[in-house]
């Protein structure tokens, strides 16, 4: 059985608001992303981590800014098209690993609902999901409570 590994990167600024999507849960707060879609940063990575083991490009070209299809587009609907491309490619999510970058609010009780979301989005077990949140203590803009961002690892298993 072939494998992949893939890596993907994600940043969008915070601004006044009332929450955001991450991991496909709702987090609640008094910020909001500034995005083209929904700026689910994890969900982002993520699909970005699958195009790139399986060798399919990137996220910009699959689901460019500058699309209105995708304007305000729920995050989970990339991830869908990214796991149908990587599956007519023949792989399939083996495991995640994530790593969110965020002052605060704290994640710690959000991780597990992230991991969940994250899993039957993906059709892999939990314990297939790894979910890491950490500060930047206060250092850069995501340190200064200016921005988001999200780093995953994925390992893509041929089929």
């Amino acid at each position: 059985m072939a494998m992949r590994i893939g890596l993907g990167y994600d940043i969008h600024r915070l601004v006044p608001g009332s929450g955001f999507r991450l991991g496909g849960v709702d987090v609640a707060c008094d910020f909001a992303v500034e995005a083209h879609s929904d700026g689910d940063v994890l969900l982002h990575a993520l699909a970005d981590a699958i195009l790139g083991a399986a060798a399919l490009g990137d996220i910009g070209e699959h689901f460019p800014n500058t699309d209105e299809r995708w304007k305000d587009a729920d995050s989970r609907i990339i991830v869908s098209e990214t796991l149908r491309l990587a599956d007519a490619s023949g792989f399939a999510v083996g495991s995640v690993d994530a790593n969110v970058f965020l002052e605060a609010p704290k994640l710690g009780p959000l991780k597990e609902d992230m991991r969940r979301a994250m899993a039957a989005l993906l059709n892999v077990d939990v314990d297939a999901v790894s979910v890491k949140a950490r500060t930047f203590e206060e250092l850069g803009p995501i340190g200064a409570g200016e921005a988001i961002g999200a780093q995953v690892a994925v390992i893509l298993l041929s089929t």
